[in-house]
């Protein structure tokens, strides 16, 4: 038998984890001591993990975080509000699988955005399909989408999402055009998968930026209703030594 033929062949076949830990094996005799079956379950879980792997960096890279988040890095000392035990249920992603929302208020720099994408980032590591975008930014995309014809690829796009991420909801008011985005999006979401909404605007003022009460009221309907809440409190963590902790 040729292995340089096998190795090449399971390269060919994109099976290239699997290739270089053969390849190494190979190298440095370290196949000797291990059944045939113990050797093939090896070489197979080796390029199961880099498969994995690989999908979970595409799905961090498509879900456009702006920070590098992640749970480990969630500091529960500040005096902020945030339940330990409460964030930790959260944490096992049981509201995404229920196709839940969670609502995340605070004032500003009290860490809602890092909390948010720490548990998109978590959602990516369980395989689950993730956006995070600032929600002015996101209105104005749809709104242009109006334009040259594909507001319904944008939004078949959000739909598809596991987790979509809004965040900053509610610092700049919603037109029309915006209004009628949202409920949209929200619509379609609704009962089908998981939204979290990050904001500096308490929930009970929601009402005056969306506007116009009928469409207000369905949205609010929509998003609030049975959703978890996080209100965090306290001082910024930008500030001074507590900037790079969250």
């Amino acid at each position: 038998m040729n292995t340089n033929h096998t190795i090449e062949k399971l390269r060919k076949m994109r099976l290239t984890a699997m290739a270089e830990l053969h390849h190494n094996h190979l190298s440095d005799n370290r196949i000797e001591g291990l059944t045939p079956d113990q050797y093939l379950a090896l070489l197979t879980d080796h390029q199961w993990e880099d498969l994995q792997n690989r999908k979970i960096k595409r799905l961090t890279t498509q879900a456009a975080f702006k920070q590098g988040a992640t749970l480990t890095d969630i500091n529960y000392l500040h005096n902020r509000s945030l339940d330990r035990n409460m964030f930790e249920r959260l944490a096992t992603l049981d509201f995404v699988q229920k196709k839940e929302n969670l609502i995340i208020t605070g004032s500003s720099g009290v860490g809602k955005s890092y909390i948010a994408q720490a548990l998109g980032h978590q959602a990516c590591m369980m395989n689950k399909r993730t956006l995070y975008t600032n929600t002015a930014r996101l209105m104005k995309r749809l709104k242009l989408s109006k334009v040259d014809g594909t507001y319904l690829k944008e939004l078949a796009k959000l739909l598809k999402v596991d987790l979509l991420i809004l965040d900053d909801f509610g610092l700049q008011s919603f037109d029309n055009q915006n209004r009628e985005a949202l409920m949209d999006i929200i619509d379609e979401r609704h009962d089908k998968k998981a939204t979290i909404v990050a904001s500096q605007i308490p929930v009970s003022a929601w009402y005056d930026i969306i506007g116009e009460s009928t469409i207000a009221d369905a949205i609010l309907d929509r998003i609030v209703n049975s959703s978890h809440r996080i209100n965090l409190t306290g001082e910024s963590l930008r500030k001074g030594k507590l900037k790079e902790q969250y």
